[in-house]
Parts: structure tokens; C-alpha cells; sequence
């Protein structure tokens, strides 16, 4: 897309590292970030070196040792200063959301006020963090199980949800006693170089929260290798955790991976209908579907395919989409790149050529600048198409009639994938049944796929290693110290 007018009538801010509680600027060759609704250039951010990147593990490094002595509830202080920076800033980081990552304003706005209560939430920890008082064998000694922070986290961001994300990294991970290195992705850089602009406000110790940009190649493969890095955190593509797992395994890094998913939707004859309709169409639309934890499948019972199908088909067709910076009022805003148009229509004209029938959508929308696809849903699929089975990762709905119960559950778990799922039914036994057999980290029933951030966001197979929020995520920054006291008889 050639922008060049537009690009001159619009500052083009440059954004610099943010190493040991300074800004840092990077010499050299720098990145650009543009709007995917409509190619506008926002900026730039650094391409940093490896050299860059091993500065700011030794600074989180040499920090780590001072915040870790701190009480937890002066740590949690920290954070709500955070909070509190967010919620005065909301409109700014809202804005920068929906910008450089293409989301519809009111879910920007959701995922910037998430984030500061997730930062208010992490915090009430403070006094909660447990450890444990065992029984010895011995005379006068007892076990103590102490939890203890690991050092220094690399966090590696996704772009769909760039800004919460940094909550959810950095909110337990300081909480805990660790320092932090930050790696935003290359298309959504530029919330979480304003949000280092936050921090610099408080009195966050230097290094504690470090940040750098730079590409997977460069920037994400040097945290990732770094002996001095004591746990890389990671949610993305599930092709890039395994790279990313092979890394840190030549020093035996701990992992914590949020990878994809292909979040089947089963939907009962005894099934409200109308509920089941909206909730799959809102969690396979929202940020154009680009969603880990959203329906990906349905499969319906056939006594209720067609009605299911008809009312799907109104939603869908129904759907506005465009460029959310023009229209606040959009169901859902752009793709993020043209390598996501392109995986996308080549997965629906497999699906076509296989049989498939595209009820609603099943286009590129080349009448709109930017990277927009048309939402599509699809009916006659089969088990075996690409589209049942691969992540499609945009707003595609294949949905697919089956016998009952059983075949819904059998081919749900034929997957290999495991992050989320839902049920929709009436009846408790199905329910119940589902929720035994179902091999998901999460299943939602009778309502939209979206998690809260008191439960624990984890999924099975390929969807990922370890998990996040509430009391078992906030663990997953810490390390067991087993101390065994001997008294003097």
C-alpha cells in the first residue's frame, strides 16, 4: 500500500528502549508501524541488536536481587501506581490500540481498563502469596515450602491483544520478586513504548521493567537464548514457541507458552438457540477473529443445523466491518497484515474446492484500503478440510452437523490443539458429560469464549506449556525453596 501523502501529513514519532529506567536510544536500522485498517505510517520503533538486549537483562539482573528484598506489599504498591497511570491515560493507550493494531474502539477501551484492573488484581496478592508447613519424620523439625521468584522473565507479546498482555506478563512477575525484559511484537510496538513512558513516571526502581523492540530473528532470539534469563513467557503462534522451546532448552530456560487454539463450539438440540447464536458470533468476530480462546467449529446436533445456521447467517451478514479509526460504532476492524488475508482466503477456497458452501462472506474486501476479509460462514464442511482442523485465526465459522453428543465430543478432542471449547444445552447430564470428556484447558457453556482473570488460562497439546491468571498463573513466577528446620532437643 502506497501512502506516501498521507505519511507526510502525519508526525512520525520515533520511540526509543527503554534499558535501567532510561530511554535508550538504538543507532541503525529502525522498524515502521502502520495502520492495518489503513496503511498509515505511525512510527517507528528500534531494530535492536543483540547486544541491546543482553544491556537490558543485565540491568533487570542487577536489579532483580534489590526488588526481590522488598516486601511483597511494597511491591504491590508499584503496581497500582501503574494502574493508576493506565486508568488516567485510558484514552491515549485506547487510541494507540486501536491505531496500530486495527481493534474497534469500544475493545480497545475494554482491553486498556482489563489491563489496569489486572495490574489492581495481581496486586491483592500481595498478602496471599503461600507457601507451606509440612510434618517431618523427625524429632523436632519442621519442612518449610517457600516460593521464591526466579530471577530475571523475558516477555515475548503478541499483537492481538498487545496491551493487556503486558499486564498480564508484568503484574505477576514483579509481584513475585522478578525484574522483567520486555519484547513488544513488531506490528504493536508502540502501546507498550507508551506504557514505558508510564513507568518512567513512577518510581519504579531502574531495571526492574525494561523494555525492547525488534523482531522475533534478532530481539526475540537473544532473550530467548540468554543464559541470564531465568524464564521466558511467551503467547503466540504455536510454530514460533517450539522455536522458542528448542532455545531455552539449550540452557534449560523454564518456558511459560500461551500458544493457538481451535476451539470447538457444540451446540445441542435442547440448546437455546438464540444464546448459542450470538455467543458464537461475538467469539468468532470480535478482533476479526484474530482470538486463541474464540470458536473456531461448531458442531450442531442435525435436528437443529438448519435453524442454527439461519440465525448464524443473519449475524454474520449483519456483521460491519471497515477501519475503526473512521467509526467507532464497527463490529470488528482489519486483519493485521496481508500474509493474514493471504492464509485466510487460501484456507476458505481449499474448504470450497473440497465442498464446502460459503453461506455468508468467503471474500477479500479489496473496496476498503487495508487488510480486510469479509466474515464468512461456512456450511457443509467435513472433519478432514483444513478448515476444521487448522487455526484459522480470522473471522471463518465452518459449522458442522452431527449425530449427537458423542460425535461432537470425539471429534472436538481430534485436535491438536487444547486451549478452549463451549457447550450450549439445556440438560445438566450433557453438561456435566461434556465437561468430563472435553480435553480443553478452559470450556465455556451457555455463553461467549472470554476468560476472567481470577481463573487460570491454560491449554493442553500444542495450545501451550504452563498458564496464567489467578493464584495458579501468579505461581508460575516462582520457584519451590524447601527448608528443613532442625530444633535442638
Amino acid at each position: 500500500m502506497a501512502h506516501d501523502k498521507e505519511d507526510k501529513k502525519h508526525a512520525q514519532p520515533r520511540y526509543s528502549n527503554f534499558i535501567d529506567g532510561k530511554f535508550v536510544d538504538v543507532t541503525g536500522e529502525a522498524l515502521e508501524v502502520r495502520n492495518p485498517a489503513n496503511g498509515r505510517l505511525l512510527g517507528y520503533v528500534p531494530a535492536s541488536d543483540a547486544k541491546t538486549v543482553a544491556d537490558a537483562v543485565a540491568a533487570a539482573n542487577a536489579a532483580q536481587g534489590e526488588w526481590e528484598k522488598l516486601p511483597a506489599i511494597q511491591r504491590a504498591g508499584y503496581l497500582r501506581k501503574i494502574s493508576a497511570g493506565i486508568r488516567a491515560r485510558r484514552d491515549e493507550f485506547a487510541r494507540t490500540i486501536v491505531e496500530e493494531q486495527g481493534k474497534v474502539q469500544p475493545l480497545a477501551e475494554v482491553e486498556v481498563d482489563f489491563a489496569a484492573d489486572y495490574f489492581d488484581y495481581i496486586a491483592e496478592w500481595a498478602r496471599r502469596l503461600e507457601g507451606e508447613v509440612l510434618t517431618s519424620d523427625r524429632v523436632n523439625e519442621t519442612i518449610l515450602l517457600l516460593r521464591k521468584p526466579l530471577g530475571t522473565v523475558a516477555g515475548i507479546l503478541p499483537w492481538n491483544f498487545p496491551f493487556f498482555m503486558i499486564a498480564r506478563k508484568v503484574g505477576p512477575a514483579l509481584l513475585t520478586g522478578n525484574t522483567i525484559v520486555i519484547k513488544p511484537s513488531e506490528e504493536t510496538p508502540i502501546n507498550a513504548h507508551k506504557f514505558a513512558e508510564l513507568v518512567a513516571e513512577t518510581d519504579l526502581p531502574p531495571g526492574v521493567f525494561n523494555l525492547v523492540s525488534g523482531t522475533g530473528a534478532v530481539c526475540g532470539q537473544a532473550l530467548t537464548e540468554s543464559p541470564k534469563v531465568d524464564m521466558v513467557t511467551f503467547t503466540g503462534s504455536v510454530q514460533t514457541g517450539i522455536r522458542i522451546m528448542e532455545t531455552a532448552a539449550r540452557n534449560l530456560t523454564r518456558v511459560n507458552l500461551e500458544l493457538g487454539g481451535k476451539a470447538p463450539a457444540i451446540v445441542l438440540a435442547d440448546a437455546d438457540l438464540d444464546l448459542a447464536a450470538k455467543a458464537i458470533h461475538a467469539s468468532r468476530v470480535i478482533n476479526a477473529g484474530q482470538v486463541c480462546n474464540c470458536a473456531e467449529r461448531v458442531y450442531v446436533e442435525k435436528s437443529v443445523y438448519e435453524p442454527l445456521l439461519d440465525k448464524l447467517s443473519t449475524l454474520f451478514a449483519a456483521t460491519r466491518y471497515g477501519d475503526p479509526s473512521e467509526d467507532r460504532t464497527l463490529d470488528m476492524g482489519p486483519l493485521i497484515n496481508q500474509a493474514a488475508v493471504d492464509r485466510i482466503a487460501k484456507m476458505v477456497e481449499q474448504a470450497k474446492a473440497a465442498g464446502a458452501h460459503v453461506v455468508v462472506g468467503g471474500k477479500v474486501d479489496d473496496q476498503k484500503a487495508g487488510f480486510h476479509y469479509a466474515p464468512t460462514l461456512l456450511s457443509g464442511v467435513t472433519s478432514d478440510m483444513d478448515v476444521m482442523k487448522r487455526e484459522t485465526f480470522g473471522a471463518v465459522l465452518p459449522v458442522m452437523a452431527v449425530s449427537g453428543l458423542d460425535e461432537a465430543i470425539a471429534l472436538s478432542n481430534d485436535s491438536e490443539y487444547g486451549l478452549t471449547s463451549s457447550v450450549y444445552s439445556t440438560n445438566v447430564n450433557s453438561i456435566l458429560k461434556a465437561t468430563r470428556e472435553l480435553k480443553f484447558g478452559e470450556t465455556y457453556v451457555n455463553r461467549e469464549n472470554f476468560e476472567a482473570m481470577q481463573g487460570f488460562h491454560a491449554g493442553r497439546r500444542k495450545s501451550g506449556i504452563g498458564g496464567a491468571d489467578g493464584k495458579h498463573g501468579l505461581y508460575e513466577f516462582t520457584e519451590t525453596h524447601v527448608v528443613y528446620m532442625q530444633g535442638q532437643v
